[in-house]
């Protein structure tokens, strides 16, 4: 009898164990893992939710960012983490929604070893023309890329990245050819569309404001279902004559799969009390953000369908990673 207590007690404390866990986090600092350099959306994001993360429990959530290979490098090393919730990932559809079909090998399974916590933001992007391209509409654009075909180009920070992957989805379902030229990061390819080398680019909403307001880029199309408050009278691509059409990057926040959910639980809670619905909302907006605060179940559900839906674009456009 006395060995069927012990039995029922180590049971029960074994059972309680990631209750107790979930309570008494953190109780030192945390990583946030950034599988990119700083300053784009995914790192603004994750700094972000450290910062409030920091100020809720008095105990450092530290951003390092960890970049090389689109994103795999870093997200491996949350993928291979202890799943104690002092590893976490600044997420990003590169290396969890488009990588699986664009790398042959690659070092980690998206939905096996990382466990959704929260999806912070949606970050829109826009189809943008250079002023000198003489389209003032997707409608104008699809005549114009038909009248020329392969002869307009359009610059991407790389192969296989979301702006690729839009531009693709666009020249098929317009039934056009647009020529691609890669560049290795924003930085380039914005300048060179600036000075008009290249004709085309996708930017992210709040990265393009500046250059329309200051007539630089023309805006022609929003990538989404429906149109931005910033720029409310630029229609969407749906709108435009492409039903259905929609391309954003995300971010987002994740663990090692194994995480206890209660633990998973605290910080998503956490986090849409401190950024999703706190006075951020607001500002995030203004920014040109859109405000997603997918639990884990349906940030789980969104990444599986992202994961679908670039798989079909890669394949059908024969994209490989070179």
């Amino acid at each position: 009898m006395k060995l069927i207590g012990a039995k029922m007690l180590w049971g029960a404390l074994w059972l309680l164990a990631p209750l107790a866990q979930a309570q008494n986090y953190p109780t030192r600092p945390v990583r946030i893992i950034v599988p990119f350099m700083p300053a784009g959306p995914t790192d603004i994001n994750a700094r972000m939710v450290a910062q409030k993360l920091t100020e809720a429990w008095g105990v450092s959530f530290v951003v390092e960012n960890r970049g090389g290979a689109g994103g795999v490098l870093g997200t491996e090393l949350v993928a291979k983490a202890a799943p104690d919730g002092y590893t976490l990932l600044g997420a990003n559809p590169g290396p969890l929604t488009i990588a699986p079909s664009l790398y042959p090998k690659l070092p980690y399974e998206p939905p096996r070893q990382l466990a959704p916590v929260i999806l912070v933001t949606n970050t829109t992007s826009v189809l943008t023309v250079h002023p000198s391209v003489p389209a003032k509409s997707v409608k104008e654009l699809i005549a114009l890329a038909k009248a020329r075909p392969a002869k307009l180009t359009y610059g991407t920070p790389g192969i296989g990245t979301v702006s690729h992957l839009t531009w693709e989805l666009f020249s098929h379902r317009a039934g056009v050819r647009l020529l691609h030229v890669p560049y290795k990061g924003s930085a380039q390819s914005t300048n060179d569309f600036l000075a008009g080398q290249i004709d085309l680019r996708s930017f992210a909403t709040p990265a393009v404001l500046p250059l329309m307001k200051s007539g630089k880029a023309r805006v022609i199309g929003i990538n989404s279902l429906k149109r931005s408050s910033l720029m409310p009278e630029v229609p969407t691509v749906d709108e435009s004559g492409m039903p259905g059409f929609e391309s954003a990057n995300w971010n987002g926040i994740m663990a090692p799969a194994g995480t206890p959910r209660d633990l998973v639980m605290k910080l998503h809670d956490e986090i849409q009390r401190r950024v999703i619905k706190s006075e951020l909302r607001e500002q995030l907006i203004k920014d040109g953000y859109e405000i997603a605060g997918l639990g884990p179940d349906a940030f789980a559900s969104f990444m599986q369908a992202e994961t679908e839906k670039w798989a079909r674009v890669i394949k059908l456009a024969n994209i490989k990673n070179d």
